[in-house]
């Protein structure tokens, strides 16, 4: 039996851009690429594979971990070529493995295709900046651009807290100190605590997963820094109510008032595959906080911020189903997946019939809908 070498399989994954290597027992490794799995070529992985595999890139404190409590998360550098976040866990006994790749290369606002106004926002001197979206949605490699954008152009002092540090920073104009969550610092709260005694111009917050770090993220954004945060949100009007839902009721009221000061934007995105080109395109939803969003945040009307976002396109506001809906009339994502990936599902499959096209699973449902009513 030949054994599989952890540099052929990184190495693969690097020439064909894939984003994802998935290695597990009893399937050949397995990579994605623009969005989809495919299994490469190569004997299907047994357990002793998954240990060998696991040894080589593994560091002694993150295997002592996956004993103590069935996985570990760790980020390393694969020469120059790219990074990888790893994610090692234990499944029916055995181990299971995902690298995910980061880029070496840092890319621009316009190519990821950033809406105008976020180069004005970052040079804000304080405030709190929200990008959010499902996991795998970009958010990462969004939220690097506007760091690499500052680092670039302006003289700060950026801190980062990350789980784990994903695209390095070098030092340009500004000073940048990125620090890792479990290896630098225990968690976001305790970083973000400490970070205010440091001198920061610019913090970013790797994910605002609970009470204290977004309690710690609003007063930072208020004591007079650029805040940068993640949450698991699709939308800017829901993401404001799940930030204040955080807190105890008795809170909630003061909170609005704060949010309604402290916050800039929130920019909400979806990672989709192109059917025009090979390649994935990010579709947005932006939220540029003006002073009558601020009222509706503090009066609390966040039902009245879609149509908010509808008038105020003139400010570069878009709602993710627009930008969604732009993109498939122009020909670069499939219906389907615009419905997956929209707030209103519904509405975009009755656009979509009414100009004329179909969605795959559009027929399905319309003849179960017919074999349920002749029953």
């Amino acid at each position: 039996m030949s054994t599989i070498q952890i540099d052929r399989l990184l190495d693969t994954v690097i020439k064909t851009g894939a984003s994802d290597l998935h290695l597990t027992v009893g399937r050949p490794p397995t990579l994605r690429l623009h969005g989809e799995l495919r299994n490469l070529q190569t004997k299907v992985l047994d357990p002793d594979d998954m240990v060998t595999l696991m040894k080589a890139i593994t560091s002694e404190r993150s295997q002592q971990e996956l004993q103590e409590v069935g996985g570990c998360d760790f980020g390393f550098a694969y020469g120059s070529a790219a990074r990888f976040r790893v994610s090692v866990f234990r499944q029916r006994g055995n181990l299971a493995i995902v690298c995910r790749q980061i880029p070496n290369k840092l890319l621009t606002f316009e190519q990821i295709g950033l809406p105008a106004a976020v180069a004005d926002l970052v040079r804000r001197p304080r405030g709190l900046f929200l990008v959010t979206g499902p996991t795998g949605s970009g958010k990462t490699t969004t939220l690097a651009s506007m760091i690499n954008y500052i680092n670039t152009e302006f003289d700060r002092h950026i801190i980062t807290m990350e789980d784990p540090i994903e695209y390095y920073h070098d030092h340009k104009k500004s000073v940048v100190n990125q620090r890792e969550v479990g290896t630098d610092v225990p968690d976001f709260a305790e970083g973000l605590r400490r970070a205010l005694r440091q001198d920061p111009d610019v913090i970013l917050v790797g994910e605002m997963r609970d009470l204290e770090t977004i309690e710690a993220a609003i007063r930072a954004a208020e004591t007079g820094h650029l805040v940068f945060g993640t949450l698991h949100t699709t939308g800017a009007a829901k993401t404001i109510d799940r930030v204040i839902d955080a807190f105890p009721v008795s809170q909630q009221n003061q909170v609005r008032v704060q949010l309604s000061t402290v916050l800039l934007a929130i920019l909400s995105q979806a990672l989709l595959p192109r059917v025009d080109t090979k390649g994935m395109v990010a579709a947005y939803e932006f939220l540029l906080i003006t002073p009558a969003i601020s009222n509706l945040i503090r009066d609390n009307k966040t039902f009245r911020i879609d149509s908010s976002i509808q008038t105020g396109k003139k400010f570069g506001m878009q709602l993710l189903d627009d930008h969604l809906w732009s993109l498939y009339s122009r020909g670069m994502i499939s219906a389907e997946e615009m419905v997956d990936k929209s707030k209103n599902p519904q509405a975009l499959t009755d656009k979509v019939h009414k100009a004329g096209g179909r969605i795959g699973r559009a027929e399905l449902d319309e003849s179960e809908a017919e074999a349920a009513s002749s029953e």
